[in-house]
């Protein structure tokens, strides 16, 4: 039976094994930093009573990142090893709107934090900008409830879109061709929704990062005579916008990618965006963690206890 087995049908078993087993790393792994960046906000929610702007938007964006991984990676599991149960009405359709429900408040969280970014640590004096970093503490958790409510209006958008062509699946010869005609017209809806979502956060995010950065450099040449611990910080600060910067503008060429290679099976392409994609979760989530002092202090005494135990073995 082995010997009637093609050598693209081995190659795309093998790329399948692969890419599950490099995912489920990187989802376990993006799970855990997830955990820990919302674990280290909850307990100093339950010590000060309060968070501010900031923690409430990591503690959403941590939540929202732990969900995407699980729910991504059982839809990559089961989309790659057992395709032909997985796309079927009720299990596809349930996981792909939730899944897509978590992505999209991953991405609006993402500009949103984006946005604070910018807004607070920018030094520009426009009266509007000015009105922004005054009433940006306020806004903040209407901008998640924004975040939240939007999502899940995408997510039963493409529940709908994605459930509406199974209503009707007669495949007679008479009708099968205005039933393809129906699923195409449904992916395109789908697209156009993904296609929002992608673009419109993306925007927000880039314009924000140009506007931090540019504000930042301009400080920076401020202060070229006075190198002090404050220059430091201003550097440190604008290397951390410009990683920012660069996986956005990868991740978001990934999502356009996976869009239009969402219809291949099995193919090498979508094996690496998959890859990709879980990659940057992970990396961002990390970038998060050592541009805040708390969450690296908790990071780096829980890897110094990590490290000593192993060492004392």
């Amino acid at each position: 039976m082995e010997a009637c087995l093609s050598p693209e049908q081995f190659n795309v078993t093998s790329y399948g094994a692969m890419t599950v087993a490099i995912i489920t790393l990187e989802t376990f792994a993006g799970m855990w930093i997830n955990a820990f960046i919302v674990s280290v906000i909850c307990m100093a929610w339950v010590r000060k009573k309060t968070l501010n702007s900031n923690e409430k938007i990591l503690l959403f964006l941590g939540c929202s990142r732990f969900w995407v991984l699980c729910f991504s990676w059982v839809y990559s599991f089961f989309s790659i090893i057992y395709p032909n149960y997985f796309y079927v009405p009720p299990t596809y359709t349930l996981i792909l709107s939730i899944q897509n429900f978590f992505e999209c408040s991953n991405l609006w969280v993402s500009a949103c934090l984006c946005v604070f970014y910018c807004i607070k640590i920018s030094n520009f004096r426009n009266s509007f900008f000015m009105y922004l970093k005054v009433k940006i503490d306020r806004m903040v958790p209407w901008l998640l409830l924004g975040s939240v409510l939007l999502s899940l209006v995408i997510g039963i958008l493409v529940y709908d879109f994605v459930h509406k062509p199974h209503c009707n699946n007669s495949t007679s010869e008479g009708n099968f061709s205005k039933v393809s005609i129906r699923m195409e017209e449904h992916f395109l809806s789908i697209f156009l929704i993904y296609g929002f979502e992608f673009v419109t956060s993306f925007m927000a995010v880039i314009f924000s990062a140009l506007l931090l950065l540019f504000s930042l450099w301009r400080h920076k040449r401020n202060m070229e005579t006075m190198m002090d611990l404050s220059m430091d910080a201003h550097i440190k600060a604008m290397k951390f916008i410009l990683s920012f910067f660069v996986i956005y503008s990868i991740n978001f060429a990934c999502l356009i990618l996976n869009m239009v290679y969402t219809r291949e099976n099995a193919s090498p392409v979508v094996f690496l965006l998959y890859v990709l994609l879980y990659t940057f979760t992970v990396v961002h989530s990390l970038i998060l963690i050592f541009s805040n002092p708390k969450l690296e202090k908790s990071m780096l005494r829980i890897l110094a206890c990590v490290k000593c135990k192993f060492c004392m073995r």
